[in-house]
């Protein structure tokens, strides 16, 4: 059963493109970015090479930086079963930005090419 209410990670796979687009909304947790990589462990067919556009536009909160060490080792964890591509992060605020930075500074072994915009 779905909760009530706008889902926080929401997360689409174009199989044709290699392309998974994902949208954080409002305030996200670091246990539902888990979640959100638990179930995309276990979707049929992704594709074997993968690139991300991650929408952090509509983000009403930032990862500590322990919570993004948990997110990088997911991410890295994740593309031991499949090849990433390229990440590309929209982030709207200074904080969300340079939070952004990081993050593919800490994932740029894993991706071919990492932009934040």
């Amino acid at each position: 059963m779905l909760p009530a209410g706008p889902m926080p990670i929401l997360y689409e796979i174009d199989q044709a493109r290699g392309l998974i687009r994902t949208r954080c909304v409002g305030a996200v947790s670091l246990d539902e970015v888990l979640a959100d990589f638990k179930e995309l462990r276990t979707e049929p067919g992704l594709p074997e090479r993968v690139s991300v556009l991650l929408d952090l536009s509509a983000l009403a909160s930032a990862p500590e930086r322990d919570q993004l060490r948990a997110v990088v080792a997911e991410m890295k964890d994740l593309g031991s079963e499949l090849r990433w591509g390229v990440l590309a992060i929209v982030a709207k605020t200074d904080l969300l930005f340079g939070m952004s930075r990081i993050l593919g500074v800490f994932v740029e072994d894993s991706f071919s090419n990492t932009g934040v915009f």
